[in-house]
């Protein structure tokens, strides 16, 4: 008589490989989602750059202008913080976005920056 199925010990050995290869693939896909949430406000931070510029064209000025309610601000909002980094200057602006909530794991990259001029700061994290 021939037995069918697994072993206990089988069972035992392919649980193993499954914890192994999770405990792997855990750390790069947490990675991975904290990269694509980065660049996703990096998108938006360049979205509200360039609704700024269309707002001096308008006005001649950047003072007085305020962030609109965006779509990617709204789906970003658990994660980051959009904002002026200071008051705009009639000449000069300078946005931010500020991680909070699971974002904040993303620790070399919590605050990004563009300025008027497009200047993108920290620059490892563009």
């Amino acid at each position: 008589m021939q037995n069918k199925g697994f072993t206990l010990i089988e069972l035992m050995i392919a649980v193993t490989i499954v914890g192994i290869l999770a405990s792997i693939a855990y750390p790069s896909y947490q990675s991975h989602v904290l990269k694509t949430r980065r660049k996703a406000a990096e998108g938006c931070l360049m979205e509200l750059a360039q609704w700024m510029e269309r707002y001096y064209t308008t006005n001649m000025t950047y003072a007085g202008a305020s962030l609109p309610t965006t779509s990617c601000r709204t789906d970003l909002g658990s994660y980051y913080t959009f904002s002026f980094d200071g008051t705009p200057a009639a000449t000069a602006f300078t946005l931010k976005a500020e991680a909070q909530g699971a974002q904040a794991n993303d620790t070399s990259c919590t605050s990004l920056t563009v300025d008027h001029i497009g200047q993108k700061t920290p620059s490892g994290c563009w």
